[in-house]
């Protein structure tokens, strides 16, 4: 159900709304109601009001079955769920513009090129915006097209087409959605729109190249809908993240929520490595896993909890420990390593290899109360670890993760914000944590950020370093985070 009131459109003034019977126009009040009408539907409301919003003499509006008018015009209350319907004088003739009339004007006011012409202007620069749906979209499309359904026109087009001033053409069907989209546009600012005549139907009769393109099926756009809405994600960018391949480095406090959260978001496959079983004592914090699965792999519990999450995506389970001699193999093919390791040689050898492979190394770790994220990307001009701790502290000289303890939902913070980094990488957003440490200490609560430099002399990731292989270093903290 709708949570905006439903305008009911009369027969003789269907020819202002593409011909839809109805439609929702958010409003507490018929006057609010009519002035969000005169943004999305000016022509029906240039029909109906005066240029003082007021309702012209030849129409009625009703709410539910009492006219307006007795609740007090314009001021009448309008409740979510009421059905306003529009009463206008007829007699018995057509529309004063009909629907091929307003074609008429349209092919008169707007500029039509042939599909061949659209192709080389967009192999120019030129945007070209398909207007038709999804469903439509999977039989084929212009390559490159910018693919905004007529829906949401309106709302996504200035977040991908910030520039006004320069020419955009639009491609529907047939050649007459693309008209009506290519006015809207211009009343939005662009000044130069223009139409592919014949649409998608005449571009594939004519043999101008187009390509196939994957979207997303129903399933998938009632899964990540939230995604679609936001103009950082949108289709575009939730097809990219099920395209996606991350590796997390532990099943553990760090890697059971990074994990969930990138599951539910639908990264398309998920490596979770990890050579631990489930302890009881892991469960304070390690969400992965159930007092059911002591003493199972921690990768099978982890894949288990994942894929009853989202069954949609691949996990792929890997019960190893890193190495020297299998880091590279591991890790390769990977568009974000998450390393939610809890000892030193694991963390040196992930990011000595993410640093060898070019792979954005997302890192988290945790002591008590505090936290730290940063994300080391050298191939994106950052440091790399070894830049902000060139080696790591002796055996024995480390507090003792068995000693110190850690707050068991410290680990979800941390390991949600490793989940929030790796989804602004894959989605090439925002300001990852590139070059940044962000601190989280818990107890105040504060979180501090600090910058940090990439080091010249960094043995592994400065300008002409010649890499020497991976070491093994002694282990300093045997006890899972």
């Amino acid at each position: 159900m709708s949570d905006s009131p439903l305008l009911r459109i009369p027969a003789p003034l269907r020819s202002f709304t593409n011909g839809q019977d109805h439609l929702n126009v958010r409003g507490a009040s018929l006057g609010e109601l009519l002035d969000h009408l005169r943004e999305e539907c000016p022509d029906l409301h240039s029909r109906i009001c005066d240029e003082q919003g007021l309702p012209r003499p030849f129409v009625r509006f009703f709410v539910g079955e009492t006219d307006v008018d007795t609740l007090g015009g314009r001021a009448a209350a309008i409740q979510p769920t009421d059905v306003v319907s529009i009463l206008p004088a007829v007699a018995g003739g057509r529309p004063a513009l009909s629907l091929q009339g307003r074609l008429q004007r349209l092919r008169q006011d707007i500029p039509e090129v042939t599909p061949q012409e659209a192709f080389d202007s967009v192999r120019q620069g030129i945007p070209l915006i398909d207007v038709r749906e999804p469903d439509e979209v999977r039989q084929g499309s212009p390559e490159g097209a910018l693919r905004l359904g007529r829906g949401f026109l309106e709302l996504r087009v200035e977040d991908a087409l910030p520039e006004k001033g320069g020419p955009v053409l639009l491609l529907c069907a047939g050649g007459v959605r693309s008209l009506f989209a290519a006015e809207s546009l211009r009343q939005l600012g662009y000044s130069d729109t223009r139409s592919v005549v014949g649409g998608f139907t005449r571009w594939k009769a004519e043999g101008v190249p187009f390509e196939v393109p994957r979207v997303l099926e129903q399933a998938e756009r009632e899964r990540y809908g939230r995604h679609l809405l936001m103009p950082e994600v949108g289709e575009a960018g939730q097809l990219r993240l099920l395209e996606s391949k991350v590796l997390l480095v532990g099943a553990g406090g760090l890697g059971s929520p990074a994990a969930y959260y990138l599951a539910a978001a639908g990264v398309g496959q998920l490596t979770i490595l990890d050579d631990d079983v489930v302890d009881r004592s892991n469960l304070q914090r390690q969400i992965l896993h159930s007092d059911a699965r002591v003493g199972l792999p921690k990768v099978e519990s982890a894949k288990d909890t994942l894929s009853a999450l989202n069954p949609s995506i691949q996990i792929h389970a890997k019960a190893e420990r890193l190495t020297a001699t299998n880091v590279e193999e591991l890790l390769r093919d990977h568009d974000v390593v998450v390393d939610g390791s809890d000892n030193f040689p694991t963390r040196y050898l992930v990011n000595d290899a993410c640093v060898q492979l070019g792979i954005p190394n997302v890192h988290g770790s945790v002591f008590r109360f505090e936290g730290q994220v940063s994300v080391f990307d050298p191939a994106a001009g950052g440091p790399c670890y070894r830049c902000l701790y060139p080696e790591p502290p002796p055996p024995g000289f480390a507090p003792s993760c068995a000693e110190a303890g850690v707050l068991g939902v410290l680990p979800g913070v941390i390991g949600t914000l490793e989940a929030v980094e790796t989804l602004k990488v894959l989605l090439g957003t925002g300001k990852p944590l590139i070059g940044r440490v962000l601190h989280v200490d818990t107890l105040g609560p504060t979180f501090r950020t600090f910058p940090i430099s990439r080091n010249a002399q960094c043995p592994i990731c400065s300008e002409g370093a010649e890499f020497e292989g991976y070491v093994d270093y002694a282990q300093s903290c045997s006890v899972k985070v």
